[in-house]
């Protein structure tokens, strides 16, 4: 134990260099995820025609590995080695279940709800607001929870192609069988991801009723 926390001591600013970078590159898919993908899954919803070809494109991309995604953006130029391509590919990766959350929530909202407030004279654009994502909204959420835990854990990839994060800690070392260093990344990874997941349900109290939310088995 002590051994780590001289590890810690000797090289702080570099560990607190490396855990400022990997929630960057968290928060910056994330936010970029639920702008694209969020909107893209309502669209499905109401335009059911257009699911099957969504959600294929969205199947065919998560089951690319990871790092060959990574290394296939960074042979593009404009991309290259560093965060551009390590943030298209985690955005990728988001669209699957985030897109396939947003749609089963709307589409599972029950339809004597939506024909009920069709009877009360509410158009299209208010039964979405006002209707179909507040009920849909605990299953976004759920989607929104994968997200984010997929993301903590395949950030950690993009050390291989240039990114200062946590994942240098952990490859490294492995490599030089410095378990100081595997441990004290993992362990900031783990505690990155229960500072999001927290958040999360922060958020998910104030914006979900108490009656609608999913419970979840700690």
């Amino acid at each position: 134990m002590s051994s780590i926390f001289d590890y810690i001591s000797r090289n702080f600013n570099t560990i607190l260099e490396y855990a400022k970078n990997q929630f960057e590159l968290i928060l910056i898919v994330m936010g970029l995820a639920l702008l694209i993908w969020v909107p893209t899954g309502l669209l499905i919803s109401q335009r059911r025609s257009l699911a099957p070809k969504v959600m294929s494109v969205a199947n065919f991309l998560y089951c690319i590995p990871s790092l060959s995604l990574f290394v296939l953006f960074v042979t593009v130029p404009f991309l290259g080695i560093g965060r551009k391509s390590a943030v298209l590919a985690l955005l990728l990766y988001a669209m699957m279940p985030l897109v396939r959350n947003v749609y089963q929530g709307i589409v599972g909202v029950d339809k004597t709800v939506i024909e009920a407030a069709q009877g009360m004279g509410m158009n299209r654009l208010q039964i979405i607001k006002d209707i179909l994502i507040p009920l849909a909204m605990p299953v976004m959420f759920a989607g929104f929870r994968v997200t984010m835990v997929m993301t903590a854990s395949i950030a950690t990839i993009a050390f291989y192609i240039g990114e200062r994060n946590l994942g240098r800690l952990i490859i490294n070392g492995l490599t030089r069988a410095n378990f100081e260093m595997v441990i004290i990344g993992g362990v900031l990874i783990c505690a990155i991801t229960v500072l999001l997941d927290a958040l999360l349900t922060i958020v998910e109290k104030r914006v979900v009723p108490k009656g609608l939310r999913i419970n979840k088995q700690r």
